[in-house]
């Protein structure tokens, strides 16, 4: 019997009983849409993580206080081990470094236009903007001399903005007062970052928050390639103006935006193989219930294989036959599964935000897994019907 005449014969068969192929093939259909579902919103997760991360400078270093730890979250807050000079030294200092921006914050509360709302106020340089890849929306940011003579000017996202003087408020806004803890500033900017309220980082440690420490300082390499080399010197720098020997005991801990990248990808990963392993467990049920029905199947169609092997029919053949109707209804309910995966997974997407990421490799996996369990749970019934003795399938009633 020609392949493709065992296909659609076999295609015919299960459209006789559509009602119980359809119920055969929802294990399938549900455990291939969970793994596409979860691989796609999880891939998509990631790229929108990595593409924020990025977004903030590929080419930047971030040096906290404190000792390094594993893990994406670094020591900061109220650590006191560095200092703005550190960051003035780095700049002097380092070959191939483009821009520096040390920076403190403190949540506090803004009042102006008779609204008021909590925020988090960064005190930074002047080259914040460009270290960080913030978009002027008005006005300008802040400047040297605004750091130098420690001014109380301000610059709010756009946000922040709308939420105190309404919607196209960010031109008439240059010029006006906001009050952050009831010390009048003077709006220069705004900048297209909802949550953004910038100050001078000189204002910010003298005046508003009283500390002579930073929470954090940002570095720009002027090229990728030389990220690693600089990190180097910034670490042997920082080691010798803080007096330690031992890197080990280095109160300081500097990452890049790949680094953050790297253990980012590496957690979702992980949680992505897990959720999916755990997703498979509907396919080993599913195959459970293709083995039951192949199984009721070749019982039903006795007399059907006695008449086969009458004729002429080898096992081989009737192997063949019943593995191929397995494989037919597990290719599709992973079809039917892929296409519902993709289609939750795109609704999803828009929902939440993040890239719609469907790989090649998803939906191969999907047809691949589809057409192993047909096979691996197929086998056992087909093998049995290809054994019957003719002569009792001919008599069985």
């Amino acid at each position: 019997m020609e392949i493709w005449e065992t296909i659609k014969l076999s295609i015919s068969v299960l459209r006789q009983n559509i009602l119980r192929t359809l119920l055969t093939m929802l294990g399938i259909i549900i455990g291939i849409a969970s793994v596409i579902i979860i691989l796609s919103l999880g891939q998509g997760g990631t790229a929108s993580i990595v593409n924020q991360i990025s977004s903030f400078g590929a080419n930047n270093l971030t040096i906290s206080p404190g000792a390094q730890q594993q893990g994406p979250v670094r020591s900061g807050g109220s650590v006191e081990t560095l200092v703005r000079d550190d960051a003035l030294a780095i700049k002097e200092n380092i070959e191939n470094v483009e821009a520096v921006s040390s920076s403190v914050n403190k949540s506090y509360q803004l009042i102006a236009n008779g609204e008021n709302i909590n925020g988090q106020v960064s005190g930074v340089d002047a080259e914040h903007l460009t270290v960080n890849n913030l978009e002027l929306v008005s006005g300008i940011f802040i400047e040297e001399d605004d750091v130098s003579g420690s001014s109380k000017v301000v610059v709010l996202g756009d946000e922040n903005v709308l939420e105190l003087f309404g919607e196209d408020a960010n031109d008439y806004v240059i010029g006006k007062i906001v009050k952050i803890d009831l010390r009048p500033f003077r709006i220069v900017g705004v900048v297209d970052d909802s949550s953004g309220i910038y100050i001078p980082i000189t204002t910010a440690m003298n005046t508003l928050m009283g500390q002579d420490y930073v929470n954090s300082i940002t570095v720009m390499i002027s090229d990728s390639e030389l990220v690693d080399a600089a990190e180097s010197d910034i670490e042997d720098l920082l080691l010798n103006r803080h007096e330690i020997l031992d890197v080990d005991d280095a109160d300081f801990s500097i990452r890049s935006s790949q680094d953050m990248i790297s253990t980012i990808s590496d957690v979702t990963g992980t949680l992505i193989s897990m959720l999916s392993a755990i997703a498979a467990i509907s396919l080993v049920v599913g195959g459970i219930g293709i083995m039951n029905i192949m199984l009721v199947t070749v019982t039903e169609r006795t007399k059907e294989i006695g008449l086969m092997k009458a004729i002429g029919a080898k096992q081989k053949d009737i192997l063949t036959q019943f593995l191929i109707e397995s494989v037919v209804l597990t290719l599709s309910g992973g079809i039917v599964g892929t296409l519902i995966g993709v289609l939750i997974t795109f609704v999803a997407a828009k929902i939440l935000s993040i890239p719609f990421v469907v790989g090649i490799n998803s939906i191969l996996l999907a047809v691949g897994v589809s057409v192993a369990v047909g096979v691996v749970f197929g086998y056992y019934p087909a093998r049995r019907g290809a054994k019957l003795n003719p002569i009792d399938a001919l008599r069985y009633e």
